[in-house]
């Protein structure tokens, strides 16, 4: 997992609320265990018509987000079913940081052990940021918890835990490699095949 210590991208605005996992990416597309090849499926139901072309109204359709990989959305992000394929979409997709009014336990985790940050911010702050141009480049410190656009500075709040492993790019196997010289003096001492 790649560490989260600064990161700076465009904003994607879409201030819907109760954003679904499966609005994120609809059942029919949960067919692979890899986390790569969903992100042309990422909310698929509002993305595309009927016939699969895209929608020219919808953000992630539109070239002026091309690249932006900061999603700022509404309340209640990620409700629904619980589905990692959710999180590989986004990240497929190119989001790295999603910024709600709040999440579903399940996604928050899901996207957090996929390496990315949700961060909670209140509705006033969201409508400023889904109102930037779409070229003013915004950043992401996660070592002062900062959300930082132009002159304006926004804190957030993360787990020091959750903080620290993004900082230092760990995901949980690396969490538990960190242990390996007590996991093999505990296996060579109770040994009894």
């Amino acid at each position: 997992m790649q560490a989260l210590i600064t990161y700076t991208s465009t904003v994607i605005p879409l201030m819907a609320d109760n954003i679904d996992t499966d609005i994120i990416i609809p059942k029919q597309y949960l067919k692979s265990i890899f986390k790569t090849g969903f992100g042309e499926f990422a909310f698929d139901p509002w993305r595309y018509n009927e016939d699969k072309t895209p929608k020219s109204d919808f953000p992630l359709n539109q070239d002026k987000y091309k690249g932006a990989g900061i999603l700022v959305t509404g309340e209640n992000f990620g409700c629904g079913s619980s589905r990692e394929h959710a999180a590989w979409a986004l990240q497929d997709a190119g989001l790295h940081i999603i910024i709600a009014g709040g999440y579903s336990d399940i996604f928050r985790n899901n996207w957090f052990n996929n390496g990315h940050l949700p961060i909670v911010q209140p509705r006033e702050v969201r409508e400023e940021l889904a109102k930037l141009p779409h070229d003013f480049p915004v950043t992401i410190d996660l070592e002062q918890q900062l959300i930082i656009a132009g002159d304006k500075k926004y804190p957030f709040e993360v787990d020091a835990d959750r903080r620290e492993r993004l900082l230092k790019g760990l995901d949980n196997i690396d969490l538990t490699l960190l242990n390996e010289e007590a996991i093999k003096a505990y296996e060579l001492a109770n040994d009894s095949y």
